[in-house]
């Protein structure tokens, strides 16, 4: 068999490292993508493995990811949406977006939608990495950069809740014409995540808590699952998973009406000057 293209952003550390080693192992053409340099390098020289540098708070580095990866991958199998993270205070990206909504939804919802056509070609796989954070997420279409009472974890929960709606909005317009689609949440994982905000969740991953976390491997398995299995036998495209099974989110994330407006208003804020 041909082995798979994969591309897994957020990949340098974390859930997305140990997805790759595992692809990479079992014979799969990983392609790394990452927002530090040395981090990212040294993951794919251990893989083998193709990389790229994305900053994904510039949406101009997003542009410039999707176009590498268009020219160089004519088939890309799976696209992984992995790269997210929890933000400090209030800060706009130098596009003018509040960071975590950008770096949490916006960027992929880029990414994604740039490699359409190829994805499309490839009868490809989205997997959108969300979080059970969606559950304290609230979406509000009119005040999408947070200007009103920002909350650092409300911002967070937002924007894993937009990773949802954009996973059933891509089923709906992209399902018939072979894009397959998931979301999911990977559980709490012991990694460096939280630690550059000011959440509280950032103290619990330095502490004994610590301990009682999942390894970046078992954060992996959902993820593994959905690449590695097949929609409409072993899960649903468009749904959120949890643990291998479908799970609850928040009631917003069943609001069709809503997953469309966010997709046009997304369309709307990644456009280039």
């Amino acid at each position: 068999m041909t082995p798979r293209t994969i591309v897994i952003t957020g990949a340098s550390d974390g859930i997305g490292a140990a997805a790759a080693r595992t692809l990479a192992k079992a014979g799969d053409q990983v392609v790394v993508v990452g927002r530090s340099e040395e981090k990212t390098r040294a993951i794919a020289k251990e893989l083998d493995a193709d990389y790229f540098v994305s900053d994904f708070s510039d949406l101009a580095q997003v542009r410039t990811l999707a176009a590498q990866l268009e020219s160089d991958y004519p088939r890309i199998d799976v696209l992984a949406n992995n790269a997210g993270g929890i933000m400090g205070k209030r800060t706009l990206t130098v596009d003018g977006n509040e960071a975590t909504f950008q770096i949490n939804h916006l960027a992929p919802f880029l990414l994604t939608t740039l490699l359409m056509e190829t994805l499309v070609a490839s009868n490809a796989k989205v997997i959108n990495t969300s979080s059970g954070a969606n559950s304290f997420g609230k979406l509000d279409l009119f005040d999408l950069n947070s200007e009103q009472g920002y909350s650092t974890n409300r911002a967070y929960g937002t924007g894993k809740l937009a990773n949802i709606l954009f996973t059933s909005e891509l089923h709906r317009r992209f399902g018939e014409q072979g894009i397959t689609t998931a979301a999911f949440h990977p559980g709490v994982v012991r990694t460096n995540f939280a630690a550059d905000s000011t959440s509280p969740f950032r103290h619990a991953y330095k502490t004994l808590l610590n301990r009682f976390m999942l390894t970046p491997d078992q954060g992996a398995d959902t993820l593994l699952w959905l690449i590695n299995g097949t929609a409409g036998k072993d899960w649903i495209s468009g749904a959120y998973y949890y643990k291998r099974a479908l799970a609850k989110a928040n009631p917003q994330a069943y609001d069709a009406e809503l997953a469309r407006r966010l997709w046009e208003q997304s369309e709307e804020l990644v456009k280039a000057d």
